[in-house]
Formats: C-alpha cells, structure tokens, sequence
C-alpha cells in the first residue's frame, strides 16, 4: 500500500488539472454514474468537535475511497489545524487497500478547486476583484485556486491575521491583496466573494453586496451560518448536491436549511449542482447583474477525483512509500 504525507500530497496535486477532474467528478454525480452516500460522524461536544467519514466511488475516474475527517474548532489559532484528515484509496475492482494518504491539504485544496470551477461556471468573464473571508487554510487556498483576479481583499475576525495574510498572498501569488477593517468594506466592489469562516452570524449580507457578484461559501458551523436569508433569496443558488446540501446535521448546510424551514425559500430555489452546469441541463448566470451563489458542503466524489490524481503522480514520479499490511 502506497502512503503519501501531506507535504508529497501538497507537491504532488496540479490546481489546474484538480480543477478539471473536478468537473468531471460532478458530472458523474449529477448524471448518477458516482455514488457518494451522506457523510455520517461521531460527536465529541465537550470539544465541539466530531469525526465524519465519507465513502466515494468514481467510475470515470477508476477510483474508490474514504475520507475520514475531524472538525474540531477550538484548534483554531494554535500550530494544529480545525480540520484534519487522512484518505484510503481501494481498487475498484478487487476492494484491496492500494493507499493511504493525507487528507488536509487535499481537503483544502479539492475545496477551493470546487469553488474556482463555480466561478469559471457562474462568475462574469471580467470579474477581478476578489473578497476572501476568513484568514485560515480555506482562505489562503482560495486565493490561489481563484487565478483569474487582479486584486485580492482580506477580512477576518482578526485584523492582524488579516494583514499577515494579505502580504503573504500578495508576495506569493504577485497579486495586489489588502487587509481590510470589516467583512463589508472586503464585499464593497468585489466581483468574487470567498467566505471561508466559522462564522454564527453571517458575513456575507446581501445590503453589502455589489451587483453581480459570485459568491462561494464553504463554511460550516452547526451552531451559524455565513449567508444572510436576503442573499440566499436573492441569488441564483447552485450547489454540489441537492441530496447532501438539504440533508441533516453533518450533511447539510444552514445556509439553506433556515431559510427552508423559515419559509424563505422552497427547495425549487436550489437552481442547479454543478454537474447539471457542466452538462448544459440547467443554466448559468442569465444576467451580467445577477447574484450567484455557490454553496459547498463538500462530496466526496471530489475527495476521490483528488485522491485519484495524487495517486496517479505518485506512482509516475516514484513518490511515496510502499508498505505492506500482512
């Protein structure tokens, strides 16, 4: 069995070609070709915490796998990350372990490529201003997945942490990007909003929003929401899948679940998932003002078209170590 460690994963994933054989992965979701059951999770309250598996099979791609993945959000600010996770891969056709590999940098790199193929599907042709929420790992990988945009804006919770960030992308990417003071002042103007938070109250409002703008939200948090119910209302709403977006705790998400249950939308306003997109059966943005909203709760059939390529590159390039279970 091959195992890779999270700098190989980080070394070994192409953005570009992640993208892409995300689109894929989609398609073969939305068409019913790939299996990707609701995450299910053990619950550790005293620390906010759980542990989510999450099983995915993509014929197209010729992978099998499973993530398992803990989110434990007071590890926010000290050296160990809120999220956590390691992937088995199978194969596909006798069932035996081929993999083991690290699942946090592919988590977060699998998450901001989802977002970037919605912007490539859903955000306008010259959208070049972009609003990153939050200062974690789904927010830096966010800004490097988002390539097309000529200025970056970072708000946070911290203003500090803000500031840290913006350099950093700004000497890395050789992109102008900024702190800014608050989550509106980051929206004011921007084409492309990225929230990336734990929030409990929203960050992303839609009275700060500007006409047009795409918006992905990838935050999670049972106890908030990063999506004000007028935005929610308001926009073009697209998601990976109706089934796990709608589904309960750990699936779902409150996003769309509060202004559900509240009787601000039906579940008919959940427009299109991605794969209907990339087959033409739905479509996109009618309007150069429109608000789009892309809202991720993550499959697992993208966990396994990223697994898939890292495999596939560590085997080409001799990367990795083989050991053996018996």
């Amino acid at each position: 069995m091959l195992v890779l460690g999270r700098s190989q994963v980080e070394e070994l994933l192409d953005l570009d070609a992640l993208i892409d054989a995300l689109a894929s992965a989609m398609t073969d979701l939305s068409a019913g070709r790939a299996g990707a059951p609701d995450r299910v999770a053990a619950l550790v309250p005293e620390r906010d915490g759980f542990l989510a598996a999450m099983p995915g099979f993509v014929p197209s791609a010729g992978v099998l796998m499973s993530k398992l993945v803990s989110v434990f959000p007071h590890n926010g600010g000290t050296p160990v990350p809120t999220h956590q996770a390691l992937i088995v891969v199978f194969d596909p056709h006798t069932g035996e372990p081929a993999a083991l590999l690290d699942g946090t940098a592919l988590t977060a790199a699998r998450t901001a490529a989802g977002s970037a193929l919605s912007a490539r599907l859903l955000a306008r042709e010259d959208a070049s201003v972009l609003a990153v929420l939050g200062t974690g790992a789904q927010a830096r990988s966010h800004a490097e997945a988002m390539c097309r945009v000529r200025q970056i804006r970072v708000a946070g919770r911290d203003r500090a942490k803000a500031a840290a960030l913006a350099d950093d992308l700004s000497r890395v990417l050789h992109v102008p990007a900024e702190a800014t003071a608050t989550y509106a002042e980051a929206l004011d103007g921007a084409e492309i909003a990225a929230a990336t938070t734990h929030a409990v109250e929203p960050v992303i409002r839609r009275s700060w929003l500007t006409p047009g703008v795409h918006v992905t939200s990838v935050g999670f948090n049972p106890a908030g929401r990063e999506i004000d119910d007028a935005t929610v209302a308001e926009a073009l709403v697209c998601v990976e899948s109706r089934q796990a977006v709608l589904a309960p705790f750990p699936a779902g998400s409150n996003d769309l679940l509060h202004p559900l249950r509240d009787g601000v939308i039906t579940e008919a306003h959940v427009h299109a998932e991605l794969g209907e997109l990339l087959a033409g059966s739905k479509p996109g943005r009618s309007s150069r003002d429109q608000i789009t909203l892309y809202k991720s709760v993550g499959v697992a059939v993208q966990d396994a078209a990223a697994a898939a390529l890292v495999v596939t590159a560590a085997r080409e390039r001799s990367v990795g170590t083989d050991i053996r279970l018996e």
